[in-house]
């Protein structure tokens, strides 16, 4: 997963120094294959996650965004959920 490390540490930083409650999407760091019906599943646990929240915070580091959570930016949006991008809350230092 991209960006597993930090997605970790901005999860602390959230809980630590906004009060906010993260749920998580850091999974399978020990990197073991995943099948078609895996990835059908966590594709439904990240929207139900999204129907969950108030808002999605969105780890945009150096820009990048990859094409499921473009598809999960998208499906917030429709939701009416709030969608935060990283780069407008904690400037890279």
């Amino acid at each position: 997963m991209k960006f597993a490390e930090q997605m970790k540490q901005i999860a602390w930083k959230l809980e630590t120094e906004q009060g906010v409650n993260v749920l998580q999407c850091v999974y399978n760091e020990q990197k073991e294959p995943v099948g078609e019906e895996a990835l059908k599943r966590i594709k439904e646990a990240h929207y139900r996650r999204i129907d969950m929240s108030d808002a999605v915070y969105i780890v945009d580091i150096g820009g990048y965004i990859g094409n499921s959570v473009r598809q999960e930016i998208s499906y917030a949006r429709e939701k009416g959920k709030e969608v935060i991008f990283h780069s407008n809350v904690f400037k890279e230092r």
